[in-house]
């Protein structure tokens, strides 16, 4: 079966699309990546997407629409590319809000608006289902982590935020670590560089240790899994105290990846263990060097296609799983009641 994943970032670098394949021999998942693509974002949508969350419920409504259709243009001129069409899409959306506590969360661009413009089948809103079930909607991609990738003892995604899943007395444990590229890449748009490359600017900083034992202590990183983060709470909890210490960009950044480093490796405890990383932070040596010093286990860079496309391709597998009726999203990694089947379908 072939299914077109698109994911979007909550870091704005662009939209990544996945068309994937997969089969099942002997009880396990095979996949294959036939083409994949980032498209960047126009300045037009970039600052469309980081105001999302101050429109009106009737802009927000719009936008949703706009943006639905957006995707199904950039589909369209994707699949010109490709020898082959897909049978679904499976679109995660642009996260706008996440705040499970109050039941809610919701993905900016309509999986109807999509379908319109693509003639496709497609399945959206993966996460509102769980949410409904006591859950936190998040993570989802430790499903497959476990079904595409389970020689790994831990699967450590660096993308907006870092989420790691892993594998605990039976189940699949998932939970979001911290923020990453969402405040790296504010910082360094602050010097006029789109992103911190390699980690220069950051390493050119000088540490404020004050400043990385306030933010190691915030109350997120007390709490065990299920739990997870969303932009809401970077703006209330952590930019107060950046703001706070009024340190440089170099040492802001520098800072940063103290405490970032010092979360993943507090997150990934176990000696020796085998990690798979990817998503952008993966081609950040400064951020990979910190943590390397930090953990002892044997760490796996994959080649580009999955540094980029994992969260893509494991959206089209919720997708493929939505289609066979197969669970998706597992209560073990988000605290819900029950596994369910999440996804909306428009045809």
């Amino acid at each position: 079966m072939y299914i077109l994943g698109i994911m979007s970032g909550t870091s704005l670098d662009g939209i990544d699309l996945a068309l994937c394949s997969f089969s099942e021999e002997k009880g396990k998942s095979f996949y294959e990546i036939h083409r994949a693509k980032t498209i960047g974002y126009p300045e037009k949508w970039q600052n469309k997407l980081a105001n999302t969350h101050q429109l009106s419920a009737f802009e927000l409504l719009q936008l949703h629409k706009e943006y639905g259709f957006h995707l199904g243009f950039v589909v369209n001129n994707f699949l010109k590319e490709c020898t082959v069409r897909p049978e679904y899409i499976a679109s995660h959306g642009h996260t706008v809000f996440h705040q499970p506590r109050n039941s809610v969360t919701f993905q900016l661009g309509d999986g109807a608006a999509i379908a319109a413009r693509t003639g496709l089948p497609v399945i959206s809103d993966f996460r509102n289902q769980d949410v409904c079930l006591g859950g936190q909607g998040a993570p989802l991609v430790p499903i497959g982590d476990e079904l595409l990738f389970p020689e790994f003892d831990y699967c450590l995604n660096l993308g907006g935020f870092a989420n790691v899943s892993f594998k605990e007395n039976g189940k699949r444990i998932a939970f979001d670590i911290c923020p990453v590229n969402i405040v790296l890449n504010e910082y360094a748009r602050k010097a006029g560089k789109e992103f911190d490359k390699s980690g220069q600017l950051g390493s050119k900083g000088k540490i404020n240790k004050a400043l990385v034992d306030e933010l190691d202590q915030l109350k997120y990183y007390q709490q065990v899994a299920p739990k997870s983060l969303g932009r809401e709470w970077v703006e209330q909890k952590m930019v107060p105290i950046l703001q706070k210490y009024n340190c440089s960009i170099e040492d802001t950044l520098a800072s940063l990846y103290e405490h970032i480093s010092n979360q993943l490796a507090k997150a990934i405890s176990k000696k020796r263990a085998k990690i798979l990383i990817t998503g952008g932070g993966a081609y950040n040596d400064f951020l990979i060097d910190k943590f390397f010093f930090k953990n002892d286990g044997e760490v796996l860079i994959p080649d580009d296609e999955l540094i980029n496309f994992k969260e893509a391709l494991i959206f089209a597998f919720l997708g493929y799983r939505f289609v066979n009726d197969e669970v998706n999203c597992l209560a073990s990694v988000t605290g819900a009641s029950r596994d369910s089947i999440g996804g909306c379908l428009f045809k």
